[in-house]
């Protein structure tokens, strides 16, 4: 590993946080496949499948952001926990019912159950903020942490689909679960570096969602989960049509590798000047590394179009972190960090359904359209906030009604 990474974890207990946080981050990748393919086995109804695998997404772009707001105020212990407990027994209720084939709702209130689960990787960051705030090597963290996600999504899936194709069908799931308890209770046993919470009892209290700036990133990465979500159910398709479904997973995960390694040689980088540019660069090289997928013909031109596309996505991603740390108030960083993670699985699940009707209505190849469409969208929201972003950020350690305060006073 390069040294920057190294110097990284010369903080004391940071290879113990990040450890857990790999271990608790696993689900994210691995719970809604692992759904699908569980269903897809026991009853051979992708729909019900899919539309599960939707509310888990939709319950959970409700829920983060709100458990996250209670960790900036009580801490992560008190409010991991519970929320952890919470979406595990409606992950245990989801296999159950599924094995004994209860009634179609029972599935959906599980789904929706498991929406509690906590954003692990905004934790992570935020612990990272707290070790590392206004230095270089935050932004080697925030790099750092990019390469984790994108390792999950690599072979997270990969292990969720072969637990529940060659050993039992429920097993998927299971083991999800097990890699969130085991993530969650060894992350919050870590108290010395567990970031300090922020009561805001007596302090008018607010959401982080009513700093100017990250209204801008939430809109845009919705825009931009739309273009992962359809890129995946896209590719799946096309690679059905090509005769060769399996290969699929192998595609895709070239897409993540791309970002992954993308991400570990902008983490090696020092920057000069305001991220905003490069936010916009990024947002803007995605939306065009989007064009030559509506001119594939074959899985190995596929595959080379979408490790190319993946090179954009971790830089954009470290660097909306790094705005997000800028923008929003320090006591609700970590609510802050995953309205951006709910933006993207809103995104997801919008792009998802929209690429499958299109495919149903005119194909595979027609169906990249989707995710061209959704990159303009992504440019265009950017542009169009671009103005809120740069604007001069004021102190940013009370509020949000404080914060706002300030800059009313500031523009007057």
């Amino acid at each position: 590993m390069p040294s920057p990474y190294r110097a990284l974890f010369a903080a004391p207990g940071s290879k113990g946080f990040s450890a857990a946080g790999f271990l608790g981050r696993m689900p994210l990748s691995m719970m809604g496949i692992g759904v699908v393919t569980m269903v897809s086995q026991l009853t051979g109804r992708y729909g019900l499948a899919g539309a599960l695998s939707a509310t888990m997404a939709l319950a959970a772009a409700a829920a983060g952001p709100q458990v996250s707001r209670l960790v900036d105020q009580y801490g992560q212990r008190r409010v991991l926990r519970p929320a952890t407990l919470i979406a595990l027994v409606a992950a245990a209720g989801l296999l159950f019912a599924a094995h004994y084939r209860w009634p179609d709702w029972t599935l959906y209130v599980f789904s929706a159950g498991i929406g509690c689960v906590p954003s692990i990787g905004a934790m992570i960051r935020a612990r990272w903020a707290a070790v590392y705030r206004d230095t270089p090597q935050l932004h080697t963290a925030y790099s750092f942490e990019s390469v984790i996600d994108e390792v999950c999504f690599i072979f997270g899936p990969i292990i969720s689909i072969g637990l529940s194709t060659a050993w039992f069908p429920e097993a998927g799931p299971l083991f999800a679960a097990c890699f969130l308890a085991v993530g969650v209770f060894w992350l919050t046993a870590q108290r010395a570096t567990e970031p300090a919470p922020h009561p805001r009892a007596h302090q008018g209290g607010g959401t982080a969602m009513r700093a100017p700036g990250l209204q801008v990133l939430v809109a845009t990465f919705v825009a931009t989960g739309a273009i992962f979500g359809a890129v995946d159910v896209v590719t799946v398709a096309f690679a059905d049509e090509q005769g060769h479904k399996g290969a699929a997973s192998v595609v895709l995960a070239l897409y993540a590798a791309g970002s992954c390694v993308a991400g570990l040689v902008f983490g090696l980088l020092h920057f000069k000047g305001a991220p905003e540019p490069r936010w916009l660069l990024g947002i803007c090289a995605m939306a065009v590394s989007m064009i030559p997928l509506l001119l594939v013909g074959n899985l190995p031109f596929l595959a080379v179009a979408l490790f190319a596309a993946g090179l954009s996505i971790a830089p954009t991603m470290i660097t909306t972190m790094s705005l997000i740390e800028q923008h929003v108030p320090r006591a609700q960083l970590t609510e802050g960090m995953t309205w951006v993670s709910t933006g993207l699985a809103v995104g997801v699940a919008l792009g998802s359904a929209a690429a499958g009707w299109v495919i149903d209505a005119a194909g595979a190849r027609a169906g990249y359209g989707v995710p061209a469409v959704s990159g303009a969208v992504a440019v265009a929201v950017g542009f169009l906030g671009y103005r809120r972003l740069s604007r001069p950020v004021p102190h940013r350690g009370g509020t949000v009604e404080q914060h706002s305060e300030r800059e009313e006073r500031h523009l007057a």
